[in-house]
This record gives C-alpha cells, sequence and structure tokens, in this order.
C-alpha cells in the first residue's frame, strides 16, 4: 500500500498511536506533518522518522484551537505544495465519577477530542477542495463510542461524538473526492496503558474484556490508518474500523491468564 509522496497531517503525534500512524505514514513513502503541544517529545519524533529515511516537519498546534489548526494546515502546505490526508488524533483522558465531574473537566476533553476533530477536518477538508483533487480524513474514535464505562463520561461522549461526526463529514464531502472514516482502538499500549500495566487488577478486567486476552501495539492501529489512507480503500467512507482484539463482538468475559 504505498503512499509515495502523498502529504499527511498527524495531531497528537508526538507519542502513541498518533506516533505510530506517522511512522508508518513515513515508511510507506508519505511526507509527514507532525503536530502537538508536547515540543520536546513532537521534535524528538520527527528526528526519528527523519534518521530512518522518512520526510518529516513537526509544527506546535493546540488542536482545539482554531487559529492554531488553521496554521497547522497553512504550514503544511506551505511546506509540502498540498494536504492529502489529515489524522485528528489529539485526545484525552479524563477519569471521574459521574457525579463528581465538573463542568471545566468536560469542556476540556470535548474541546480536544471533539471539537478538535471537527476544526481539523474542516480545515484539511477546505484544502482539499481547493485543490481539486480529493482526499481522506482519519478520525480517531473508540470502542468507547459505543460501549461505556461509568468513570469516563466526556470521553465516551466525546468519542461518541466523533463517529457521528465522521459520518456526517463523508456525506457532506463525497461530491469533493474526499473519503472520511473512523478507527475505534480498543485497549491499546500507549502512555496511558502502561500507566496502570502495573496494576494486576485493573489489567485483568481489561484482558477479561478482550476476546484475543493482550492489548494491541499502536502500530496494529496504525496499520489500519495507512490502510484507509490508500487506494485500497477506495470504496469505503463514513465507516468506523475496530482494532479492538475481539472486544466490540464479546457479550460476556474471558478467562485470563495470570
Amino acid at each position: 500500500m504505498s503512499l509515495k509522496d502523498k502529504v499527511f497531517v498527524v495531531t497528537g503525534a508526538a507519542a502513541g498511536i498518533g506516533l505510530a500512524c506517522a511512522q508508518e505514514f513515513a515508511v510507506e513513502g508519505g511526507k509527514v506533518v507532525l503536530s502537538d503541544i508536547d515540543d520536546e517529545k513532537g521534535q524528538a519524533a520527527t528526528e526519528e522518522i527523519r534518521k530512518s529515511g522518512g520526510d518529516a516537519i513537526y509544527i506546535h498546534t493546540d488542536a482545539s484551537s482554531e487559529g492554531e489548526i488553521n496554521n497547522l494546515i497553512a504550514k503544511s502546505v506551505e511546506a509540502y505544495g498540498k494536504i492529502d490526508c489529515v489524522v485528528p488524533n489529539a485526545g484525552v483522558v479524563h477519569l471521574c465519577d459521574y457525579l463528581d465531574l465538573v463542568v471545566e473537566d468536560f469542556d476540556r476533553v470535548m474541546n480536544i477530542n471533539l471539537r478538535g476533530v471537527f476544526l481539523t477536518g474542516q480545515a484539511a477538508a477546505r484544502q482539499m477542495v481547493a485543490q481539486g483533487h480529493g482526499g481522506t480524513i482519519i478520525n480517531m474514535s473508540s470502542v468507547n463510542s459505543v460501549l461505556a464505562i461509568p468513570n469516563t463520561t466526556s470521553y465516551a461522549v466525546s468519542k461518541g461524538g466523533v463517529s457521528q461526526l465522521t459520518k456526517i463529514m463523508a456525506l457532506a464531502l463525497v461530491d469533493h473526492g474526499i473519503r472520511v472514516n473512523a478507527i475505534g482502538p480498543g485497549t491499546i499500549k500507549t502512555d496511558v496503558m502502561r500507566a496502570v500495566a502495573t496494576n494486576k487488577e485493573v489489567m485483568h478486567k481489561m484482558m477479561s474484556r478482550t476476546p484475543m486476552g493482550r492489548a494491541g501495539e499502536t502500530r496494529e492501529v496504525a496499520r489500519v490508518a495507512v490502510f484507509l489512507a490508500s487506494d485500497d480503500s477506495s470504496y469505503i467512507t463514513g465507516q468506523t474500523i475496530f482494532p479492538d482484539g475481539g472486544r466490540m463482538a464479546l457479550n460476556y468475559t474471558v478467562p485470563v491468564k495470570d
């Protein structure tokens, strides 16, 4: 699935799934714009891609800011002349009991996880329409867009919004040759997951809901993004694909190996 000379913009690309997507796009020959608010990690990630032979730049971006997103798109076009694919991946998690959740924390999660996807997708789509040769948008959703955990109110609501936004975007942009899909990962080995991996009870709960019996690798999610960005998925739009180890199909818990 060669992506040679296509230009990719990834938000939240300093680590985790966003970084894995940037790395895999570069491996396939793409030119990658990494963006994040963690400049130290973002610059380091960009340098690693370059050292591996990839073509990449880094642009500081707060995904919840319309001005900074517009700057990201403008600077990306300035650097590479076009945009072929954008991955609005920036996101945060806030765990809190529903009765204790304060509006400031709810708004913060929604502003990054949902508003950020809207802003990034819209700005990129406007550029793609102006270019006149279509493109792809790959939103980052979650199994929690459909499933629910009591202490993830703002996160689950934001990801549910992303999945619905994906459908709307796909229908609104189809006449412009722009395909819009989403990825809904299950339990993936990100920094957030590793932080709780030492808690045997928490990991037992996670794996009891995962038929494959293991957490996914960030690269396994990124390869789905490569597929959705390629011509191999040319008849797919408005969909959310779930790399989740079987979790969405599960209606009970499974035995877990200690």
